[in-house]
């Protein structure tokens, strides 16, 4: 680890937001940042597949693995939570689908008074860092780092399943980043080239030549520390080895949804009567660390395929070895294409002001999702559906919350995650009206070629109890978790507008922890969006001072 050991700015978290932050907060020479990530360099190159995602977020190298509690609501079943623990964070091990989210999202955010967050405020965030390589005009910007590009796959299901939503009375969406998110068509990704543009790539990577930035990895941020009510510093341990920073300006936790609030408990700062649980000296008392935290909730619907057409064909064992090869060489080819390409923004009823269901369409099942590799030379076994498609469908504005509490004092334990999925009715009413709109989709003219059997949920299940109880068993998480150290001004928020900590000076929390309202759909834009915001509120503080 650096010998230096004080520096203007420590940013703890190198994800989709700290990445961001490090690279806007170095552009000033005078400021010396330090960069702590707990998780590797990320130096392997299947990193930069896009296919390869479901390998990523399966191994446990890269990530933190996380698992929720038994979910009550679910049969009490256990969750698994992948979280990045690498630089690029989750944006290095993601599905890569660039949503920025909804107008109403934003603009609600500041409807509960946080100035500056607006929709038309964050606007300018999202353009600064996007570099689109076919989109150029006011909602979209060409010449930032974040490389972001329309969706690049062949397989022709993705234009019959949009085909399929406009005959069923949808609009076609060409942008879901741009004027209107409604609709169905094809999602954007930060894939360059045909390789994962993670934040990492983007933001982090061109601003190591700068000598005043600093970034350390494999290094576990145990505590902050705290001295007359300022943040002075961290504790952090590298190979056994723990040290003492000093920050002599701000210390920004960007650790995510689940390690900011872990970190900020276990340096004091939190529920009081909680901390005393674990013998932790409370320095602030803030009840609402760890709470309000939301996730996307869904559910995997799935047809058999009459054609051979889905991705089955192009993930067999014979020519999957072609496949990463082309990729990994040229940048072409179905392994450098993420599945889901296509999906919708839906409105469960007229009357909504913007919509409340989010499609995601795969012309494959899970299995291929998570790249199994079928033998082409082994007996077919003709009760096993090989060709299929799949649909996730899920309400984007979910009312269950759930918390992230502390397991124990030692940094070392993975904090406690209990999501409390389908907790609350609206959301199992939302799903179940999904669950109709997206079998009136694929019961339309243009899917009539390709559609067989329906394999999940069936058929034979139709009524609200039936499907209820379909969902409780299988329903799964969206892996959008955000929340849990949330802006705002009630008794509740963590921080405020400018994203400080209350009750603590040179402290502040830049992710998506801060989120009061999950954004409508995926959501590492929003998160990269976050990261700039914070860069921008320090400089222009900075400004200020001068």
């Amino acid at each position: 680890m650096s010998t230096q050991q004080t520096f203007d700015y420590i940013i703890v978290g190198a994800g989709s937001a700290g990445c961001v932050i490090a690279n806007r907060l170095s552009a000033d020479r005078n400021a010396r940042v330090l960069l702590i990530e707990a998780g590797s360099k990320d130096a392997n190159p299947l990193f930069r597949l896009p296919m390869l995602m479901g390998k990523l977020f399966q191994s446990g190298i890269y990530n933190w693995g996380y698992h929720t509690e038994p979910e009550p609501f679910l049969n009490d079943r256990s969750l698994y939570w992948p979280r990045g623990k690498v630089l690029g964070g989750t944006s290095t091990i993601n599905g890569m689908i660039y949503v920025r989210g909804n107008r109403n999202d934003y603009d609600r955010w500041a409807q509960m008074g946080l100035p500056g967050w607006s929709y038309d405020e964050v606007l300018p965030a999202f353009r600064r860092s996007e570099g689109h390589i076919q989109r150029q005009d006011e909602f979209h910007n060409a010449d930032g780092e974040l490389t972001v590009c329309r969706a690049r796959g062949v397989n022709p299901m993705h234009d019959v399943f949009v085909d399929a939503g406009v005959v069923a009375g949808h609009r076609r969406n060409d942008d879901f980043n741009g004027e209107n998110q409604e609709g169905v068509g094809k999602f954007d990704f930060n894939i360059r080239a045909g390789k994962r543009w993670s934040t990492s790539f983007a933001f982090l990577r061109p601003a190591m030549a700068r000598e005043n930035l600093t970034v350390e990895t494999g290094a576990l941020t145990e505590k902050i520390l705290v001295e007359n009510g300022r943040a002075v510093g961290i504790t952090v341990t590298v190979n056994g080895q723990t040290r003492k920073i000093h920050a002599e300006r701000e210390v920004i936790i960007s650790a995510g949804t689940v390690n900011s609030p872990q970190l900020l408990m276990l340096s004091g700062i939190g529920p009081a009567d909680e901390l005393r649980q674990h013998d932790i000296e409370t320095v602030v008392d803030l009840p609402g660390v760890g709470k309000n935290m939301q996730d996307h909730v869904d559910c995997v619907m799935a047809w058999e395929c009459t054609r051979p057409v889905s991705l089955y064909k192009d993930l067999r064992a014979d020519r999957i070895l072609v496949s990463l090869a082309q990729g990994m060489m040229f940048g072409e080819g179905v392994a450098t294409t993420f599945p889901y390409e296509s999906g919708a923004f839906l409105k469960s009823s007229a009357g909504q002001i913007a919509p409340d269901i989010q499609l995601h369409f795969m012309p494959a099942l899970e299995s291929t999702a998570n790249l199994y590799i079928p033998n082409p030379f082994r007996k077919r076994d003709p009760n096993v559906v090989n060709h299929g498609f799949s649909l996730r469908v899920g309400p984007v504005n979910p009312q269950s919350r759930g918390e992230i509490t502390l397991r124990s004092a030692n940094p070392n334990d993975a904090p406690k995650i209990q999501a409390n999925y389908l907790k609350s009715k609206f959301d199992i009413d939302t799903m179940i009206t999904g669950i109709a709109m997206a079998r009136d989709i694929i019961a339309q003219k243009p899917m009539a070629p390709f559609r067989g059997k329906e394999l999940a949920p069936g058929a034979d299940l139709e009524n609200d109890s039936e499907i209820t109880s379909w969902l409780r068993a299988n329903a799964m998480t969206t892996f959008h978790p955000v929340g849990t150290c949330k802006m705002g001004k009630d008794t509740m928020a963590v921080v405020n507008e400018k994203l400080k900590v209350r009750g603590v000076e040179g402290l502040r929390v830049a992710d998506a922890s801060i989120m009061p309202i999950i954004s409508s759909g995926n959501t590492n834009a929003p998160a990269i969006m976050i990261g700039e915001k914070m860069a921008e509120i320090i400089q222009e503080e900075r400004s200020d001072d001068r």
